[in-house]
Parts: C-alpha cells; sequence; structure tokens
C-alpha cells in the first residue's frame, strides 16, 4: 500500500554509521548506495511508483516529521480509523 524510503545526505549518513562502529568498507558501501539512491530505485522497480515515497532523513526534525506523518498514514489505512 505504501513504501517509505528514508534518504540522507551522504555526511549526514557516515556520520551516523560511524558512529555505530561500521568498519571502513560498510561505509563506504552505504555512502555509495545512498549517492546512487539505490534503495529507491529498486523501490521504485518493485513496487508501483505512485506508492514510493521518498522521505529526508537528516535532521531531528526531519525523523520527527516522518514519524508523524506515517503515524497519520497509518490511521488514515487502518479500517475503521476514522
Amino acid at each position: 500500500d505504501l513504501v517509505l524510503v528514508l534518504r540522507a545526505e551522504t555526511s549526514v549518513l557516515y556520520s551516523r554509521l560511524e558512529t555505530r562502529g561500521y568498519s571502513e568498507k560498510k561505509l563506504s558501501d552505504n555512502v555509495e548506495a545512498e549517492i546512487m539512491q539505490v534503495i529507491l530505485d529498486e523501490a521504485r522497480e518493485a513496487y508501483r511508483e505512485e506508492i514510493v515515497i521518498e522521505l529526508p532523513s537528516n535532521t531531528v526534525e526531519d525523523i520527527e516529521s516522518n514519524v508523524a506523518r506515517t503515524s497519520a498514514w497509518l490511521q488514515a489505512w487502518r479500517p475503521g480509523a476514522n
């Protein structure tokens, strides 16, 4: 029904993954995948393009907004939610 793809600027992504202790190879692979928008393209290939939503996830405000939007979508989707 809905596919959400969270995107992050490569500098933000690198810092997050470095903080988590990712190896240099894994850091490089993940940043390269983000640059090439691999996950977004795979989602668009696997699902109807109109249900694939790309959301920025760079800041705490972005993340809070994404949680609120996702929650609203879920409530609208659930039978009898209104």
